[in-house]
């Protein structure tokens, strides 16, 4: 499933690769303020903490509800359509609530990481450390699970609690896919700081990559709960994946390097 996974992904982001750079490129500027602005503000002499605080908050929910309207353009691609501007630009109106109440998640998991665990580690005792070990793991639980969140709420009905509650299920009942999903996206994102001359990877895939390829990994989870729904009483743990991807892999195809290449010469 895994491999089909990654094989579909490929296809449909080769398929829409102009539209996803300019969004990748969309995201760049508006994540240019809790980038830059602080580090600007500490060259211009302007050492205010409240107002770093409050530029970077800013600056993460702008950059969230800018990626929930690109999750509702990306749900296009996974299922086999495509997406114009118009219709990213006029989804913002159905899913800033959504990327806003992520934002402020993602603001939380940053005063966990640069104030609470700081404070914790500071505590030169066992209790402080087993504090922080507490608050790491379940930081890290948060986000293996709502990594999930923009593709969920597109696709499962819309409805902000509930998402939360589903990517907790989803992320439950496939703890090892949860995880591989959890560490590709995070060679992806820390490949560029590691290997300089990969910048190019800032945008190729970049986080609208990123989450074309976590909608992509829901949607063909999704198939499991249908099975299940159509087979009470199944076992879980033996899913007939070859089974439910046929037609999938139909629609899909195969091609060559040739065919990426030169498609016009099939």
């Amino acid at each position: 499933m895994i491999g089909f996974l990654l094989q579909k992904t490929l296809y449909d982001f080769w398929d829409n690769m102009f539209k996803v750079v300019m969004l990748n490129l969309g995201f760049l500027l508006v994540a240019a303020t809790p980038i830059f602005l602080p580090g600007l503000m500490e060259i211009l002499g302007i050492n205010s903490l409240p107002l770093e605080m409050a530029l970077t908050g800013i600056g993460i929910l702008a950059c969230s509800i800018y990626l929930a309207a690109a999750s509702y353009s990306m749900s296009s691609i996974s299922d086999y359509s495509t997406f114009g501007f118009a219709k990213f630009f006029g989804s913002f109106k159905y899913t800033w609530k959504a990327g806003l109440v992520m934002g402020l998640f993602v603001f939380f998991l940053f005063i966990v990481a640069t104030i609470i665990l700081p404070f914790y580690l500071s505590i030169e005792s066992g209790f402080g450390l087993i504090l922080a070990a507490i608050v790491f793991w379940l930081t890290v639980f948060g986000i293996i699970s709502f990594q999930f969140y923009f593709s969920v709420y597109t696709r499962l009905g819309g409805k902000i609690g509930k998402s939360f509650k589903k990517c907790m299920v989803i992320s439950l009942d496939n703890s090892g896919f949860s995880f591989f999903l959890f560490i590709h996206n995070l060679i992806v994102i820390l490949l560029p700081l590691v290997v300089p001359f990969l910048l190019f990877v800032i945008i190729i895939p970049g986080p609208a990559g990123i989450i074309l390829y976590i909608d992509e990994a829901l949607r063909l989870r999704l198939l499991k709960y249908d099975w299940l729904e159509a087979n009470p009483g199944a076992n879980r743990k033996k899913i007939p994946w070859e089974e439910l991807l046929v037609e999938e892999r139909e629609r899909t195809g195969h091609r060559t390097f040739k065919n990426f290449i030169f498609p016009w010469k099939d």
